[in-house]
């Protein structure tokens, strides 16, 4: 007796399937071992929505492999128009600890929804980190004093004695004794006399001479 044979569309669907998951299994699994251990990586079936779970790494949420679709995987299922990829969406897990999530529906030739490959990050150490890192960083503007640690040059001197004449409309050589006093006692609040030969870049920058300018920054 001959035996009838299954139709090749039968066969070639099943095997396109059984291919399809093992790349998805793989992918999954690479995804939560680069992600390890904040993200969840889930694979789910959404051709058995009753047991759609079929891989999960790096459990976070304590679900477990054949338990059944999500709510999104059942709004996929019924509409192969929803969103194919939804990323970076609120979320949490069953304790409450707040999760970021990523969707992304996986289809057939037909258009139908077959698979999701979902990632859930846990947010509870980043925000902790950020929460640290944000207090690690703040600074006392209202109470700093005048300070920097960036050393002056010549030129930064040469500027700082342009702007302070221009703030009075003339130049630096026409600087009064009263004038050049102010502009010697901000030039050494701001740390710009502690540079070596200062005193001779002031001197040649006002046309006076650094006796002059010595007697004018006591």
């Amino acid at each position: 007796m001959s035996r009838k044979k299954p139709t090749s569309g039968t066969v070639k669907k099943s095997a396109d399937g059984e291919v399809l998951f093992d790349q998805l299994k793989r992918i999954a699994q690479g995804l939560g071992e680069t992600f390890a251990p904040f993200c969840e990586v889930v694979l789910h079936d959404l051709t058995d929505p009753k047991h759609a779970i079929v891989a999960i790494h790096n459990n976070l949420s304590g679900r477990k492999i054949g338990q059944p679709a999500t709510e999104l995987g059942l709004a996929r299922i019924a509409d192969p128009n929803y969103a194919q990829v939804i990323s970076n969406y609120a979320n949490a897990f069953a304790d409450g600890r707040q999760a970021k999530s990523t969707s992304v529906g996986i289809k057939d030739a037909s258009g139908t929804y077959v698979a999701a490959l979902c990632l859930n990050v846990d947010l509870t150490l980043f925000q902790g980190l950020q929460s640290a890192i944000g207090q690690f960083v703040s600074v006392d503007a209202q109470n700093a004093p005048r300070e920097s640690l960036n050393p002056a040059s010549a030129e930064a001197i040469r500027a700082r004695i342009d702007q302070f004449a221009a703030r009075r409309a003339t130049t630096p050589r026409a600087l009064n004794a009263e004038d050049r006093r102010l502009l010697l006692r901000e030039l050494k609040d701001s740390g710009c006399m502690e540079l070596r030969r200062s005193a001779e870049i002031v001197a040649a920058h006002l046309g006076i001479s650094r006796a002059t300018v010595y007697a004018d920054a006591k």
